[in-house]
């Protein structure tokens, strides 16, 4: 007899439900979160079992790493990928269980990819400081309109970067807007010392492997936006192609469109927002300092504005990446940015 099982995790508890390969309901039960209780609950059928699928939730690493070294074969179900039958009228826990466990037995299970364990804490940490610049951007944004709407000046982002406490004094004699102002300043000078700390950390210990090397030949990436693309991708190989991975990137709009018509959205979460976050910041660099990209920017910028005009560019960098990475070979702009006139 072989067996399957399905693990609805939660926060505290799961629902464990083990079927065999009849479909038939063998035990089902709500177990709290220790991979000792669990393992316990699936010991019985240990030699049978073919396969645990287990919910990609926020907290599944203890659970799946518990597993696997229980010998224990886990697969990560990929929760927004999973359609379930639409008549249902009722679904709980113990139903979702089952549910991972049927489409397990069927061969149709929407998995994901379990990263490796010991690689994990780099990445969890350079995710830290993608988080950290998108705070301090919001930051940045903030102070310059505040500065524009109070003074009816444009303030480029490195000019923010720079101000000091005294500027902001001289600059608003208003108490409380100059208190408003150095208080942003604070933030944004304290998430800059965060994200430099972790950058010098993740240099010291982390580095490039063979096969991502040449990501640092395009345009906008640098050694810590190619160690962060390096430690989210994983391996290259899981991608069947370009479109794969520049949908994982979130850089494809989740549209669904018949017989030229517009028939809804996809799910626009789906896919990896590191790397989404990643490449757009690679954008931001390369539209800066590199001629293709500038050139390839302005022109979507004129066509419709300026953030569609990263996240477009941000989607060639990403397919460029894939080939880099895929083939082994460096960036040719030559093959990107081929034909884009220059700003007139």
């Amino acid at each position: 007899m072989r067996t399957y099982a399905g693990i609805d995790l939660h926060s505290t508890s799961s629902y464990v439900g083990v079927i065999d390969e009849e479909d038939r309901r063998l035990v089902g039960k709500k177990v709290e979160n220790s991979v000792e209780a669990i393992e316990r609950y699936l010991a019985p059928y240990k030699e049978s079992m073919v396969g645990v699928a287990v919910e990609s939730t926020f907290n599944w690493y203890w659970l799946v790493d518990g597993l696997q070294a229980q010998g224990y074969p886990v697969r990560l179900a990929n929760p927004s990928a999973i359609q379930q039958y639409e008549g249902l009228k009722y679904g709980d826990d113990r139903w979702d269980s089952f549910w991972l466990a049927h489409m397990l037995r069927l061969g149709i299970l929407p998995t994901g990819y379990i990263y490796p364990k010991e690689e994990r804490p780099a990445r969890d940490l350079l995710r830290r400081r993608l988080l950290f610049v998108r705070q301090r951007t919001t930051q940045i944004l903030s102070l310059q309109g505040m500065v524009a709407r109070n003074l009816g000046v444009k303030v480029s982002v490195n000019r923010i970067k720079r101000l000091t406490e005294e500027e902001l004094a001289v600059s608003f004699p208003a108490p409380h807007l100059r208190s408003a102002a150095q208080r942003s300043l604070a933030v944004i000078q304290f998430l800059s010392g965060q994200i430099r700390e972790i950058e010098g950390e993740v240099l010291k210990d982390v580095r490039l492997r063979e096969e991502f090397g040449l990501l640092l030949t395009v345009p906008g990436i640098g050694k810590i936006l190619g160690l962060t693309i390096m430690l989210e991708v994983g391996d290259i190989g899981r991608f069947k192609g370009v479109r794969n991975y520049s949908s994982y990137c979130r850089c494809v709009k989740a549209e669904r469109w018949s017989a030229g018509k517009k028939k809804g959205k996809g799910n626009e979460k789906n896919g990896n927002k590191y790397l989404a976050w990643a490449y757009v910041e690679a954008a931001h660099f390369a539209r800066r300092y590199h001629e293709g990209p500038t050139r390839f920017w302005q022109r979507k910028a004129r066509e419709r504005n300026e953030i569609v005009a990263v996240k477009a560019l941000a989607n060639k960098l990403a397919r460029a990446s894939y080939y880099v990475m895929r083939d082994q070979v460096p960036y040719d702009e030559q093959r990107l940015f081929v034909g884009i006139p220059v700003q007139q």
